[in-house]
């Protein structure tokens, strides 16, 4: 076993780096892969490393910056807007799966009872496991809605709400389970001082806590100094929590606080951007205890009660959660997926799990199989997410009738449409198109994911239905094989690749333009079909420059000249950079740049045409020369190089230093 403190901080970082290496490679959250290598390297396992409680205290601090980062995204107004989900469909979700616990718990010990032996477990150990029952994991949940375009569709929101309110029910049971190890005869009074210490430090913090906060953060902001900005923050984040936890509290409850008195005030947004990778490593830290405290002998030895453990409650939280949502008003195939996506454990369920049984809540012998059905539940997320549709159809006719109605409805609005356009998604972008596409006269059908802007648009008399452009059904309804083009308006490359892979399929002679942010997967998208992509930063570049030019006193005539000239070229002098000291993380290396290189006067090259050098054959672009006069031309192979010309190459690093080496006779 490592004892070394140096060797044992290597040997997290690279278990940390392994984990989140493999989980990015089979498309996993990185938490798996840190609960994954804390098993491994953990003292029931490999033995390589022991859970000091140097580590774990250190740990703790992953969750006091993760609750810190939940009290920011604590916004009244968006709780106002989802009071009905959160504080509806959410707090039955997590009252209801509480109280079940607890039942459960008082029904198996009466069982026990009856036959002679005793169950283990008081009322106060199943308070605090219903409590971590009912969190589901917001960091898996939240990634897989995002790549397939969910968030905004009707179970989306619905999950949605349901996680926001779980994120704020760990707040009273971090107070509460601490108050719950008390003595039974001092049980009581422990509930109430803990209370009373809640009430009365929150309501001292947050009456004037705001305006408090705001005055320092704007005298620290003004001083302009990035390093002592995040100082400050460490400072106020660990000093709230150091208050909370001598007040008799928990650390993790005065971080969120101060996230809550910062979400309210302009630096916000920065306050997100420089607190992310404390957050990150720690709760990373955080991870790898957890599994360091899985015992394999012991879960081999207990197969039954992990297997039993894992199932009961997945399919528990799955049917509870399903009819809840039915009786808020729900279809039957919104609330089989709001079900099934809320079914598994979650990262805060690891938080309440670590806090009671440090208060001897969990019985010793209960901990590893209960962490691993945590674990594997989670596990499962994806897998379960992944085959949803077809889970759903299969449980739920209504549902495969409410589909085929969509579909319907899309197949009604297109029945009558020749040679038109169909745009993949209604935001901003897709509304301008559809607007200029009215103006010329030119038929149009949009699909859209959001209910509200389908339904206040179609009120409007657009051609907009609900529908995902990125399924096969939606694109044939829509009337594929008669468009005359496809539109991707928003920027997202993975769903993106899908339109193209299907419309390439399905109808290939039907072309597809799309939008991105940047250059940066301008070929992976050519090379799965799409006709034009139009990346925003290059046009707004194009627009800066044209009304500069207009500004200075170019004629308007030259200017739209010389702004075409670069669309005609592609962006071939707008797609690369300049390389700079802080370019080279994995991403970068394999991005196009710009390289500027100035022929010698002894140069072997001197009098030579530049198409003699073949730079090409080795991946590189001239994109422009700038002759030693100091006028600047367009490449032509032509073109004879002379001493002191500055020749900007385009490609990757590794051709360009090819190309660099051949222009300045290096060997």
């Amino acid at each position: 076993m490592i004892s070394s403190t140096l060797a044992l901080v290597l040997l997290y970082l690279v278990a940390a780096v392994a984990g989140v290496v493999l989980c990015r490679m089979v498309k996993l959250p990185p938490m798996l892969g840190y609960l994954a290598v804390g098993v491994l390297i953990g003292p029931n396992a490999t033995a390589l490393a022991k859970d000091t409680p140097g580590v774990s205290y250190l740990a703790e601090f992953g969750v006091v910056f993760l609750m810190f980062v939940i009290g920011l995204e604590f916004n009244l107004l968006k709780l106002r807007s989802m009071r009905k989900l959160v504080f509806g469909l959410g707090l039955s979700q997590v009252g209801l799966t509480m109280l079940t616990a607890i039942g459960g718990n008082l029904l198996l010990a009466w069982l026990f009872t009856l036959t002679g032996r005793h169950w283990g477990l008081g009322w106060q150990s199943s308070v605090a496991l219903g409590g971590a029952l009912a969190m589901s994991s917001t960091a898996i949940v939240v990634k897989l809605m995002a790549e397939r375009l969910e968030l905004e569709s009707e179970h989306g929101r619905r999950v949605m709400g349901v996680l926001l309110f779980q994120d704020l029910a760990v707040v009273p049971l971090l107070v509460l389970i601490p108050a719950l190890g008390s003595p039974p005869d001092e049980l009581l009074r422990a509930l109430v001082i803990a209370g009373l210490k809640a009430v009365g430090l929150l309501t001292v913090l947050l009456v004037g806590g705001q305006r408090v906060m705001r005055w320092w953060l704007t005298i620290i902001a003004r001083l302009k100094s990035e390093e002592l900005f995040v100082l400050n923050l460490l400072l106020v984040t660990l000093s709230l929590a150091w208050l909370t936890e001598h007040s008799g509290l928990s650390l993790a409850l005065g971080a969120f606080v101060a996230g809550m008195l910062i979400a309210e005030t302009e630096y916000k947004h920065q306050v997100e951007t420089d607190i992310r990778p404390f957050h990150d490593v720690l709760l990373g830290l955080f991870f790898i205890t957890i599994g360091m405290k899985l015992d394999a002998e012991a879960v081999w030895l207990q197969w039954p009660l992990v297997l039993g453990l894992t199932v009961a409650p997945v399919l528990f939280k799955f049917m509870l959660v399903t009819l809840l949502t039915r009786v808020f008003g729900a279809a039957p195939g919104v609330a089989l997926r709001t079900g099934l996506y809320l079914a598994q454990a979650g990262e805060f369920g690891f938080v309440l799990l670590t806090l009671a049984t440090e208060q001897h809540l969990l019985p010793p012998d209960w901990q590893s199989p209960v962490l691993t059905s945590m674990v594997l539940s989670m596990l499962a997320t994806p897998f379960i997410v992944m085959y949803s549709n077809r889970i759903v159809m299969r449980l739920s006719a209504s549902d495969w009738l409410m589909q085929s109605v969509a579909m319907t409805s899309i197949a009604k609005r297109a029945i009558n449409a020749e040679a038109h356009i169909i745009i993949a998604g209604y935001g901003r972008s897709g509304q301008n198109l559809a607007r200029l596409l009215d103006g010329e006269k030119i038929p149009y059908i949009a699909l859209d994911l959001d209910p509200d802007r389908v339904r206040q648009a179609a009120a409007a008399g657009q051609s907009v239905v609900f529908g995902d452009a990125a399924r096969l059904k939606s694109l044939m309804a829509a009337g594929l094989a008669r468009a005359s083009a496809v539109v991707v308006s928003y920027h997202d490359t993975p769903s993106a690749l899908k339109i193209l892979r299907l419309v390439q399929a399905h109808a290939p002679r039907v072309p597809v333009i799309v939008r991105t942010i940047d250059d940066t997967d301008i070929e992976r998208l050519q090379a799965a079909g799409a006709t034009e992509v139009v990346p925003e930063a290059i046009e707004g570049s194009l627009m800066l420059a044209s009304h500069a030019l207009a500004l200075v006193g170019v004629p308007m005539r030259r200017v739209i000249r010389v702004v075409q000239e670069q669309r005609d070229a592609r962006y071939g002098l707008l797609r690369g950079y300049f390389h700079g000291a802080d370019d080279d993380t994995a991403d970068e290396l394999q991005t196009a740049r710009l390289l500027s290189v100035t022929v010698p006067a002894a140069g072997s090259h001197l009098g030579q045409t530049l198409g003699a050098q073949a730079l090409h054959a080795v991946g590189v672009t001239v994109v422009s020369v700038r002759r030693a006069t100091g006028a600047v031309t367009k490449p032509d192979d032509g073109l004879v190089i002379a001493a002191g010309d500055t020749l900007v190459l385009s490609g990757l690093p590794e051709p360009l230093a090819l190309a660099e080496g051949r222009l300045l006779g290096k060997k």
